[in-house]
This record gives structure tokens, C-alpha cells and sequence, in this order.
């Protein structure tokens, strides 16, 4: 088995790794830089000293002299050359000329007064036979300088270029060009891996993954029996199920790398980036096999192909293709298995989801009230709990919560108890945090007294119908204060995990919601705002049991409403259908309303009751709103 190694994430890399054996350690990035800089300081001054010596010993050889000197020379005829630009006058000299101060030269220049006789001076040029030059003896800078002149800009020029390509190549995949290639860097050692233990809640998925995993641990058995490994696994199913964890899971069970990216780091602007990253990513897991190679969010990339892909659809389906041949090019020694999750299965790409690609797609749900149980255990196991905390309490109140949500249960609890200066977490501690996570925060709202009244009797409405409802969820809890964007809530969860919805629950589910709308209308005769979520939910339960469900005589056994969430509305029936839809949708909802109206008005004094109740607690729990209603749990009725 590899020495285990943490999570690996460069910001340059597309990918995180873990698992990966050892390699040498990589030099500082920080200190690399500072030698690269140093060593360029070092070279730019070497240059200029070495062009200001070469000009301070080379020079032009001009010698600088007063314009008597040069007329004394002209004079006893030693002058051999003269070149004149304006009033300055070069040239050279038969025999070496002595400064004032001792020093010889051959090479000279001057400077001609405004009041010297031009005339004169050029009789005794020609009478002396000198050669005349309009050209100056110097032609300008040095060698050195010219070199410094040129060349400085240029590599200027590149230093810039070659530091803005650099930072742009951080996400785009390489250090050495614009499209470079960079060297993967090495993994240090790891604490601990994910196993098995540490996922709770999906023992059915976990079934499914055990093969990939004694595959991975046994592949010489397998092969013998001329069985082939599964190229890839697809996991679906809701945010926060564990997916990614699961992935994790397999690979510290079976004790193989494990590469992980998401789906979106693929994509860049520049064309042709994607797939070179998947090429790169592939590459890496070949190296290290057997291995895992995990694809978060692939729907990203993978989703269906039309023939209108133009403009950046290019780049996303390039991608896609790039994965498809590597899952292609896989052969039984390889030994790298690919795992993938989506959310959305149903929109990827055939090409993706057929045999020979991902040969096993596994749907992660929910859990259960035992996976429920089983998940609180583990993300409460380092925390230090009091004895009245009851998990397979707690766990039977939170129907539907994913994971990821027990999770973030347990460590509200944990913040409350901090904050309360608690040393242990307690069950009121858990229940309030369970009371934020499903009903939002408190919000420092102070409302007219006339609101609080109304309010405490839509709350009140919606509590005594789903009391008094055959078969509705119970009732776990009432209150007026402010949370989210609601001014106040009633909490109902099921016993038990329902997983089918019979008509009549649905009739239910629909009666409980417009009972707040029905108690203002019972009370004070009116319709409020207050009523707008519990619409849009009446609306949508109304629309499937028409539309999806088979529930309506009149529409029939069709399913009329899309299946993808994506589709709109209308676009999957005739107009027709669609109106008797509507029309059947409106039945159902009136015939619930008038119900509900009903109900409340034969048990007014149970609702006055629970609104008084709520006035004066703002809070009522399970065992106080049904003592104050006069209903037993199984919602029959008490008479006093």
C-alpha cells in the first residue's frame, strides 16, 4: 500500500491529489524567484560595466585642444587631415602633439572662434597641403554604448512580455509559454485517509462501490477470471449527499491515489486548454496506477451535444470529447478507474452514460432514519454531548435532510453551546439548532400588536388543520417570531420516512396549507400577503396531482407537466390539455379551501385557544400545542 498524502491542491493545477507516492521536495516557489532575480541583477550589471570599461579604455581616441594649438601645429605643418562640422574642427597629426600637461595625442579636435579669420585659416590649409573632410572623426557613441542603447530596450521589452504571459498562464496551464505544459508538483505525506467508516447512512451504495474497491485491491484475481474493470462510476443524486465523500471512501479503502476536479476548472477561454488539462490529469493517474480519478459537477462539461454548439460551446465540447477518448483508450492494465457526480444525470450526454464509459451509475439518496441516526453519531463523535441528547430523536425529525445538512445540525449545536458557555452540547441546544437550520434565524422585528394577533391565528390555522387531518405529518412546533422572511412558522415532520403520497395525504397536505389563509378569512373576514409561499406550495402539490400524478378523472392517467425542471411550462401538451389542467388544478384547491374554512369554523374555540396561547408564549412545542387544542396525537379529537 502507498504511504498515504493529504489533499493536493496547487493554485496553478487543475486538480487535487492524495494518496500519491513520495517525490523529492520541490524548491520554494518564493526562493526560486529571488535566485531568478538575482541572477538577472547580476547579469544587467556585468553588462554595463563592461560596456563603460570598454569606452573608458577604448574610446574614440580624440584629444580635446585649445584652437592656438591647433594653429601652432598647422603651422609647422604637422597637421595631416582636418574634418569640420560647423565651428568644431577634428583631424590628425603627423607626429604626436604634446598637451599642457605632458600628454601626447595624434587625434584632436577644436573648436573654431566666431572672430577667427575664415578666410586665413583656409589659405593656410591649402598652402600647408592639408587634407580637408566635412565628416567627424568620432561617428558617434561607443560600442559599448551603442550596445547598451539597443539591447536595453529590447529586453525590457521581453521581461515585460515574458511577466505578464507567466501570470496569464496560471490559468491556462503552464509556466513555459502561453499554453505551457507544468510539471506536477509533489505530494508530502498524509495524516489520514477517508474510509468506509467515515461514511454513514448509504450501506446500499456502499455495496455497489465495494466491487470497484476489491477490484482495486485484487486485480490479478479478476483478471484471471477475464473480468474487466469498470471504466468509470456515475454517482447521482441531491447536493449533500456525499458523493465526493464517497469517492474519497474508495479510494483509502482500496489504498490508491485518488486524483479529484472539478468539472468547471477544465473550462478556460482559450480553446484547446480543456482537453490539454484532461490529457494532463490522465497522464498523471497512469503514472501512479491503480487510481481513481474523480469528476465533480460533470454535468458541467457533460451535457447533451446539439448540432448548434458555436462560440464557447466549442471549448466545453472539445472537453468532453478529450474525456470520452481517455475512458476510450483505457486498457486492462491501466488500472485507473474514473468516478464521476452530477446532480443532474438526466441531461448528460449518451455518449457519457453508455456501457464501455461509465458502466455503473449509482444513485446516492437521502438517507434514512437510521443513516440519519448513524451520520449525527459521526459528526457528533468529537463532541462532548449531555445525557438528555437523544440522535435517534433528533434523527426522526429531520425526514429528507441530506448529510451535508446533519453536518451543518451538529455544528450549530456545537456554536450555540459555545456561545452559551455550555460544556457539553445539549439537547436543547440541538433543538434550537434544528429550529434555525429549518426555519431560518431570528430577525429583530417588532411588529404592531393587531399583526401579532393576526399572525398568532395564521400560525394557529395552519397547526389545528394539520392536527386534525387523517394522516397529516404532526405537528412539532409553533412561533411568532420573525425567522428568514416569514413572520412566523409552523414545523410538521413526519414519523417516518414517507417515500409514495396517497391522494388523500396530498388533499391533507393542501388543507394544512391554506389554514392560515382560511383562519384570517374565518376571523377577520379578510386575505393578507402573508399567505404567498403557502399558495405557490398549494399550486405546485395541485399541479402534480393533476398533471403528474393521475389524480384528476378528467385529465386522466397522463403525465402533462415536463420532466425537466429546465422545460417550460406548456411546452409538453396541447393548449387544450393545458387549460383543463389549470381548470382541474382550480377544482382541487377551491374544494380544500372550503374544507378548510369548514374545519375551522366548528372548532373555533380550539383556534382562539392555540392564538391565545401563542400571544402570550410566541413559542409552543409539540406536547403544548396538542394539550392546548384538545387533540390527541393521532388527531382525534378530545371533548371536555
Amino acid at each position: 500500500m502507498t504511504a498515504p498524502a493529504p489533499p493536493r491542491h496547487d493554485p496553478q493545477s487543475p486538480w487535487r491529489s492524495e494518496g500519491v507516492p513520495g517525490r523529492p521536495p520541490a524548491p520554494d516557489r518564493r526562493r526560486r524567484r529571488l535566485g531568478c532575480l538575482a541572477q538577472v541583477v547580476i547579469l544587467v550589471a556585468v553588462y554595463l560595466a563592461t560596456g563603460l570599461a570598454y569606452d573608458t579604455m577604448h574610446g574614440d581616441g580624440t584629444t580635446s585642444v585649445d584652437y592656438t594649438a591647433f594653429t601652432a601645429q598647422l603651422d609647422s605643418g604637422n597637421v595631416t587631415t582636418v574634418y569640420s562640422r560647423g565651428s568644431q574642427i577634428q583631424g590628425t597629426l603627423k607626429q604626436a602633439g604634446k598637451t599642457p600637461g605632458g600628454a601626447t595625442y595624434v587625434r584632436f579636435k577644436t573648436y573654431k572662434p566666431a572672430f577667427a579669420d575664415s578666410g586665413q585659416l583656409w589659405r593656410e590649409i591649402t598652402l600647408k597641403k592639408v587634407s580637408v573632410s566635412a565628416e567627424p572623426v568620432s561617428q558617434g557613441p561607443g560600442l559599448g554604448q551603442s550596445l547598451l542603447v539597443s539591447l536595453v530596450p529590447t529586453a525590457l521589452l521581453i521581461a515585460i512580455w515574458l511577466f505578464v504571459a507567466r501570470r496569464a498562464n496560471r490559468g491556462a496551464g503552464g509556466v513555459g509559454g502561453i499554453l505551457g505544459r507544468k510539471p506536477p508538483k509533489p505530494v508530502e505525506a498524509e495524516r489520514g485517509r477517508t474510509s468506509f467508516a467515515d461514511v454513514a447512512g448509504i450501506d446500499e451504495v456502499e455495496g455497489e462501490l465495494n466491487d470497484v474497491v476489491d477490484f482495486l485491491r485484487r486485480p490479478d484475481a479478476y483478471r484471471r477470471m477475464g473480468a474487466k474493470m469498470p471504466r468509470g462510476v456515475l454517482l447521482a443524486g441531491p447536493p449533500g449527499t456525499g458523493k465526493t465523500l464517497l469517492a474519497r471512501a474508495v479510494a483509502g479503502e482500496a489504498g490508491v491515489p485518488f486524483f479529484s476536479a472539478s468539472a468547471s476548472e477544465f473550462i478556460e477561454m482559450i480553446v484547446g486548454v480543456g482537453a490539454s488539462r484532461v490529457r494532463e490529469l490522465f497522464t498523471e493517474a497512469r503514472k501512479v496506477a491503480p487510481s481513481i480519478v474523480f469528476i465533480d459537477e460533470i454535468d458541467t462539461i457533460g451535457r447533451a451535444r446539439t448540432g448548434s454548439a458555436v462560440g464557447g460551446h466549442d471549448e466545453r465540447e472539445q472537453t468532453l470529447n478529450q474525456i470520452l477518448t481517455e475512458m476510450d483508450g483505457f486498457t486492462g492494465s491501466d488500472g485507473v478507474v474514473v468516478v464521476a457526480a452530477t446532480n443532474r444525470a438526466e441531461i448528460l450526454d449518451a455518449a457519457l452514460t453508455r456501457p464501455g464509459r461509465f458502466d455503473r451509475v449509482v444513485t446516492v439518496s437521502p438517507p434514512d432514519r437510521g443513516g440519519r441516526e448513524a451520520i449525527l453519531r459521526i459528526h457528533t463523535r468529537s463532541m462532548p454531548l449531555a445525557p438528555d441528547v437523544d440522535l435517534a430523536q433528533v434523527a426522526g425529525t429531520t425526514p429528507g435532510m441530506t448529510g451535508a445538512e446533519l453536518a451543518n445540525l451538529a455544528n450549530e449545536a456545537a456554536l450555540l453551546a459555545v456561545k452559551r458557555d455550555r460544556g457539553r452540547v445539549t439537547a436543547q441546544d440541538l433543538s434550537d439548532a434544528l429550529e434555525k437550520v429549518q426555519l431560518g434565524a431570528r430577525r429583530p422585528l417588532v411588529m404592531p400588536e393587531e399583526e401579532r394577533r393576526r399572525t398568532a391565528y395564521h400560525e394557529s390555522g395552519h397547526a389545528l388543520l394539520g392536527m386534525l387531518q387523517p394522516g397529516a405529518d404532526p405537528v412539532r412546533k409553533i412561533t411568532i417570531v420573525p425567522r428568514g422572511r416569514a413572520l412566523g412558522v409552523t414545523l410538521s415532520t413526519p414519523d417516518a420516512d414517507r417515500y409514495a403520497y396517497t391522494e388523500e395525504y396530498l388533499r391533507g397536505r393542501i388543507i394544512g396549507a391554506l389554514g392560515g389563509m382560511a383562519a384570517e378569512r374565518v376571523v377577520y373576514g379578510v386575505i393578507t400577503t402573508g399567505a404567498e409561499n403557502d399558495l405557490e406550495q398549494v399550486t405546485g402539490i395541485a399541479r402534480g396531482m393533476v398533471a403528474r400524478w393521475g389524480m384528476s378523472d378528467r385529465v386522466g392517467h397522463l403525465s402533462v407537466l415536463p420532466a425537466d425542471s429546465e422545460q417550460p411550462y406548456g411546452m409538453s401538451a396541447a393548449p387544450q390539455t393545458l387549460d383543463l389542467v389549470d381548470s382541474e388544478a382550480r377544482r382541487i384547491v377551491e374544494e380544500c379551501h372550503a374544507e378548510a374554512c369548514r374545519t375551522l369554523e366548528e372548532h373555533r374555540t380550539r383556534l382562539d385557544d392555540l392564538a391565545a396561547a401563542l400571544l402570550e408564549h410566541e413559542t409552543l412545542e409539540e406536547a403544548e400545542v396538542y394539550r392546548i387544542a384538545r387533540v390527541t396525537t393521532a388527531g382525534a379529537v378530545r371533548e371536555e
